[in-house]
């Protein structure tokens, strides 16, 4: 398989040429040679944009007209779903079902957007009372232009989805920048996109690496809006360069998210939902609940649990029946969590279960799930964000102990209690300083509710009506009765001055 750009509706080979192989992190073979996009493929592709919604040919659709061919994304999606599941899972090496599951969200998504697009036609301009009876004002909402949509690779599809979805209902343009160790499935939505008929310009399509493709297209300054996900050391880089043209940004970075256990909760569900929190989609989630406190009472007896059931947990390629934790996306990732458990050993953590490599493999990036216990609250891997099948447990005293734990971090993405006490639950949701709270659960995620954190974590929220609306600007439309005098210039002195 060798893969194209997708620019101005059509699909061509990177202007210099360059290709980079994708890698299957299960056995680490190549299965694909994938388009490089450099500069000059940057300034087609935002060109085309531009032109494409200074012509209004997308944004003066109405709702109605653009939700019938987000719609058919949708159907696009769904008829092709099991060919893109697997392509997700040989790309990024997640087990099949978490593929499936992840890919019939990105059509709901489509589907969902659609219908607040439709929606938007029958909501009336706002008008607001001002206190000169001669003014009318109203506020109208339009789609904010051009927007630089740059995504990572742990969920491909879906996170670029939740950006190119609302945007196009919005009536915006869209260049998109997936991340180089997981572009496939956005290469087959292009193909999707092109099918349904969106207009040529109005998605376009970037492979390829950060330097060369993302940091372009984060400067270029015919972009109105950037829209990032992925770690805090690039989302940095990303607002620097928004900031250069006072553009609008949204950031989703990094998480280490706190998961607080009473006492008085059902061990054997308060194991599942940990196990869920941090070891789906192979720890590899920006909201995974990687830090876990226990009430003191129920602590040796909740590990011994946690420590039976990660060790039952099947370890292998995303295809294999039965199989809970497939390999890391990349070599270097694979690395990275390794060089994060060496270290450990010195940290005064107690590895209760896991790491090292998992056993059994002769390829492939595969890395046991891995507990450690008694964990000091200024150690690594209870600070720094892993990515990876990795969970850190330490005990607590009371709920006040439990937050002041949980909230002493840069993070905020997400958080979760578990208790029978809802009340309790409750308490603790207001106070955890996160922009997502689970009660009873961890990393439930729906597309009619606002997805995004506090403090290093990011800025603004994707998906629900938040997700829509970070893709419009806000227009202050006054009207004065010209039947009405006003008076200035024939008075000579101010309005204002009376």
């Amino acid at each position: 398989m060798k893969t194209q750009l997708y620019i101005n509706g059509e699909f061509t080979a990177p202007l210099k040429g360059g290709y980079f192989a994708a890698i299957n992190p299960a056995d680490e073979s190549e299965f694909a040679q994938v388009a490089s996009a450099e500069s000059a493929d940057v300034e087609r592709a935002v060109k085309a944009a531009r032109a494409a919604f200074d012509q209004g040919i997308w944004s003066e659709k109405t709702g109605a007209e653009r939700a019938l061919i987000l719609r058919k994304v949708a159907t696009g999606i769904r008829d092709n779903l099991q060919h893109l599941a697997n392509l997700e899972m040989v790309d990024n090496g997640k087990p099949l079902p978490e593929a499936e599951w992840d890919i019939n969200d990105a059509a709901v998504c489509f589907d969902y957007y659609a219908n607040l697009a439709e929606k938007s036609d029958q909501q009336p301009v706002a008008t607001v009372d001002v206190e000169d009876d001669r003014f009318d004002s109203r506020i109208w909402m339009e789609p904010v232009g051009v927007v630089a949509a740059i995504t990572p690779w742990n969920f491909p599809m879906l996170m670029a989805v939740w950006k190119v979805a609302p945007a196009l209902a919005a009536g915006c343009c869209v260049v998109l920048k997936p991340s180089e160790l997981c572009s496939i499935t956005c290469v087959e939505l292009a193909r999707i996109i092109h099918a349904a008929g969106v207009p040529a310009g109005v998605f376009n399509l970037l492979t390829g690496f950060g330097p060369d493709a993302g940091a372009p297209l984060s400067e270029h300054p015919l972009i109105d809006k950037i829209a990032f996900t992925g770690s805090v050391a690039t989302g940095k880089s990303v607002m620097q360069a928004a900031a250069t043209g006072i553009r609008s940004v949204s950031l989703e970075l990094g998480g280490k998210s706190p998961f607080i256990i009473f006492g008085d909760c059902d061990l054997d569900k308060a194991v599942e939902w940990i196990l869920f929190g941090i070891f789906w989609n192979k720890g590899e989630v920006c909201s995974a609940t990687s830090r876990i406190l226990v009430e003191d009472s129920i602590y040796p007896e909740l590990l011994e649990r946690l420590k039976t059931a990660a060790e039952q947990i099947v370890i292998g390629p995303g295809d294999k029946d039965g199989v809970k934790l497939g390999p890391l996306v990349s070599k270097s990732q694979y690395d990275k969590v390794l060089g994060f458990v060496e270290r450990a050993k010195t940290s005064g953590a107690r590895l209760v279960s896991g790491g090292a490599a998992a056993s059994g493999f002769d390829k492939g990036y595969y890395i046991q799930p891995t507990i450690y216990a008694d964990v000091p609250l200024d150690a690594e891997i209870w600070c720094e964000e892993i990515f990876g099948p990795v969970v850190c447990v330490v005990p607590f005293r009371d709920e006040q102990d439990a937050l002041q734990k949980a909230n002493a971090s840069p993070f905020g993405l997400a958080g979760a209690v578990m208790s029978d006490d809802l009340d309790r639950c409750d308490r603790i949701a207001q106070k955890l300083r996160a922009g997502i709270v689970w009660i009873n659960c961890s990393q439930p995620t729906f597309v009619q509710v606002p997805w995004g954190g506090f403090k290093s974590s990011g800025i603004g929220r994707e998906l629900g009506e938040a997700g829509y609306n970070a893709y419009l600007e806000t227009k202050q439309v006054t009207r004065f009765d010209h039947q009405q005098d006003w008076g200035w210039y024939a008075s000579g002195e101010s309005q204002n001055e009376q």
